[in-house]
C-alpha cells in the first residue's frame, strides 16, 4: 500500500492513478489491476443510490461503502470522501475523519478551501487530500471554473497554501488546463486532475464513467474505457431467453 508519503514522492517522477469505487467486487478489480488510489467518493450519491445531488449522503452512507472498499483493497491506499457538512467545523471534521480512519481509510479529503480544519486534522495526525476548483457539494452551475483571471488567481493561493499546510495531495476538478498546470508547477502537493488538464501529478475518473456501467452521456473531460452496460444488458438478455426457453 502506497503511504501518503510515498504519494507525495512520486511528484516529478511518475504518475498517480486514481478511481473511484464503491463496493467489495470493484474495489477487488481495482487492487487487482495496480491502481494507486480508490477514491470513495460522495458521487456514489449518483452513481450508487440514484439521487441527483451529492448532498443526499451522509456518514451513515459513506462508513459503509468505505468499509466495503477496504475490505476489497486492503492493500491500496483508501481516500475517505468528507460528505456534505461532516467538516461543518474543526470539531465535526475530526470526529468524522477519525471514524473514516478507523474503518481502514488511510486519508480524507475535503472540498474548498478550508485551512482551519484541513489544519486540525493534519496536527491530529491524519492525512488530507484538498479538492479546489468545481465542488460539486455546493456547486450551482457545473461549468469550468477559472476562466477569469480573477477566479484562477483565487483557487492557485488557494492551492499553494494548502500545500504549505501539508496537504499531500489535492483534486483538481474541471478547470483550464493552464491553470491546472500553473498549479502543478507551483505546489509540492500531488496534484490529482479531473478535468484538470494533462500537466497535473495524475488523475481520477469515476469508475462508472471509465468503465461505461450507466447509460447516457458522461462529463466532457472523462474518458469510457469499455463498456460494461451494453456488456451485461446482454448477458441477462440472454438469462431470460434461457429461462423461457426451458421446459415447464
Amino acid at each position: 500500500m502506497l503511504s501518503a508519503k510515498q504519494i507525495l514522492e512520486c511528484k516529478g517522477k511518475r504518475k498517480i492513478a486514481q478511481i473511484t469505487a464503491y463496493d467489495f467486487g470493484f474495489a477487488q478489480i481495482a487492487e487487482a489491476a495496480g491502481i494507486d488510489q480508490i477514491l470513495v467518493g460522495d458521487s456514489l450519491a449518483n452513481t450508487m443510490l440514484g439521487y441527483k445531488s451529492t448532498q443526499s449522503v451522509g456518514m451513515p452512507e459513506m462508513l459503509i461503502f468505505v468499509s466495503a472498499v477496504v475490505r476489497g483493497a486492503p492493500n491500496t491506499h483508501v481516500v475517505a470522501d468528507m460528505p456534505f457538512q461532516s467538516d461543518s467545523d474543526p470539531k465535526t471534521a475530526l470526529e468524522n475523519a477519525k471514524r473514516f480512519i478507523d474503518v481502514g481509510a488511510s486519508s480524507v479529503k475535503l472540498e474548498g478551501y478550508k485551512p482551519e480544519i484541513i489544519e486540525t486534522l493534519l496536527q491530529n495526525g491524519i492525512e488530507v487530500c484538498g479538492h479546489l476548483g468545481l465542488l460539486p457539494q455546493t456547486a450551482t452551475s457545473f461549468k469550468q471554473v477559472g476562466k477569469t483571471e480573477e477566479e484562477a488567481g483565487r483557487i492557485l493561493k488557494e492551492a499553494v497554501a494548502l500545500s504549505e499546510m501539508g496537504v499531500y495531495e489535492m483534486v483538481l476538478e474541471h478547470i483550464p488546463e493552464a491553470l491546472g498546470k500553473q498549479i502543478t508547477q507551483a505546489v509540492k502537493s500531488i496534484t490529482i486532475g479531473i478535468g484538470g488538464g494533462s500537466h497535473t501529478d495524475g488523475h481520477v475518473t469515476v469508475l462508472h464513467d471509465a468503465l461505461g456501467i450507466h447509460a447516457g452521456k458522461i462529463p466532457p473531460f472523462a474518458t469510457r474505457f469499455c463498456n460494461l452496460y451494453e456488456t451485461a444488458k446482454k448477458g441477462i438478455e440472454a438469462y431470460i431467453d434461457f429461462v423461457r426457453k426451458e421446459s415447464l
